[in-house]
């Protein structure tokens, strides 16, 4: 790629969202850079890692379920076009106790929405899943067809299929771009210039680094710490459809099957502390390893003395309350925020990709709680 070429749009950032963004701009047939420091959906990012859940259910917040069943399209689309199959249908069982509130919104919203879920009370669980511990758990909803998505190898898909529309793909560091107004290109840390007439900056917990004096304040990197617990010899209860993906909203704590042989996965939903993306231990701490193996003890007690197999360390880039960052910077009228996704946004791609392309080339109506006046500096989290 020639240092000169000047394309119609720059995407920074190289994760499920600058992926998708980029690959729907190839598709309009503009001329497009994917950038990324460390390759797509690499170690340190947060599309990083084998698996992420994709399910329907957010409560009474019709937006996000309006979303996943678009991007469930798209995913499922794409993955039939590319021929990799990318999308496991394991199910997503939502499990509550004492405060079923958000259950009972969640089940408002699907049934306005067309989504199909079965309902189970205790009775009913205990039957289905005699292999989970439901202490203090009185009800749950099943999205039979919602389940898993194969994070790592689905980002790599989409920037090869953008690539094949067109786009350009490279590994290199950008800097933070300076200036007011419209700015022509950026610089990459080696001195290369990248000359765009837009650009988009979907670098996740990089965002507040890039961009301190805008989101210094209002983007939190968190770390969270994710482990595997190893399946007994010849166990098949806890593969799909024996044990589907898992959700205890009261707990704050989901899981997923045992995926491709690497044992029972489980991380806690809560906020961890905020971190620095390049520099952040990847190792995961003695505490959180005993609170995990307390609580799998708990929920699963055939797991009981199961060693954990494998660990990872990773980020939420959580907005203050869990809603996508979509707009322009407030003074270089050419360059957008793309980010926020707080945990919950890798099953958004698509449909992410397609809103941020709406905005640049049709004009279209933007979601208000995307904009930056909406975001705080601080954290009141209200999407789950």
């Amino acid at each position: 790629m020639s240092k000169h070429k000047t394309y119609d749009v720059a995407v920074i950032g190289a994760g499920v969202f600058g992926a998708w963004t980029a690959w729907h701009f190839a598709r309009r047939g503009q001329r497009v850079v994917l950038v990324d420091s460390y390759g797509p959906a690499h170690s340190r990012a947060s599309s990083g890692g084998e698996t992420r859940i994709i399910r329907m259910g957010y409560g009474a917040d019709e937006l996000y379920t309006c979303w996943a069943q678009q991007s469930l399209r798209r995913w499922k689309e794409f993955f039939a076009a590319v021929g990799q199959p990318l999308f496991l249908e394991t199910g997503v069982l939502w499990m509550a106790g004492e405060d079923d509130e958000r259950l009972r919104q969640t089940k408002e919203t699907l049934r306005r929405n067309g989504v199909a879920f079965e309902e189970m009370d205790r009775q009913a669980l205990e039957k289905r899943y005699p292999q989970i511990g439901l202490e203090d758990i009185r009800c749950g909803i099943l999205e039979p067809n919602s389940g898993v998505l194969m994070a790592r190898r689905a980002v790599a898909a989409v920037v090869d299929d953008a690539v094949r529309r067109g786009a350009d793909s490279r590994n290199a560091q950008v800097v933070r771009p300076t200036g007011s107004g419209r700015i022509n290109h950026v610089l990459t840390s080696h001195g290369e210039v990248i000359a765009a007439g837009h650009f988009v900056f979907a670098c996740g917990a990089w965002l507040s680094k890039l961009f301190p004096g805008v989101l210094g304040s209002r983007i939190f990197p968190s770390r969270q710490e994710v482990f595997f617990f190893g399946i007994p010899a010849g166990d098949t209860r806890f593969v799909a459809p024996s044990l589907p993906t898992w959700l205890f909203q009261e707990d704050l704590v989901y899981g997923m099957p045992d995926i491709e042989n690497r044992g029972l996965k489980i991380a806690f939903d809560e906020h961890g502390e905020r971190v620095d993306p390049d520099t952040q231990s990847r190792i995961v701490s003695p505490a959180m390893a005993e609170t995990v193996r307390a609580y799998v003890a708990r929920r699963f007690p055939a797991l009981k003395d199961a060693p954990i197999v494998e660990t990872r360390v990773c980020q939420y880039e959580n907005s203050s309350n869990g809603d996508f960052l979509v707009d322009h910077h407030p003074e270089m009228e050419n360059v957008w925020f793309v980010g926020g996704g707080s945990g919950h946004g890798f099953k958004h791609g698509p449909a992410l990709g397609e809103y941020v392309v709406g905005q640049l080339l049709d004009a279209a109506a933007a979601e208000p709680r995307f904009s930056l006046e909406t975001k705080a500096t601080t954290q009141h989290r209200a999407v789950y």
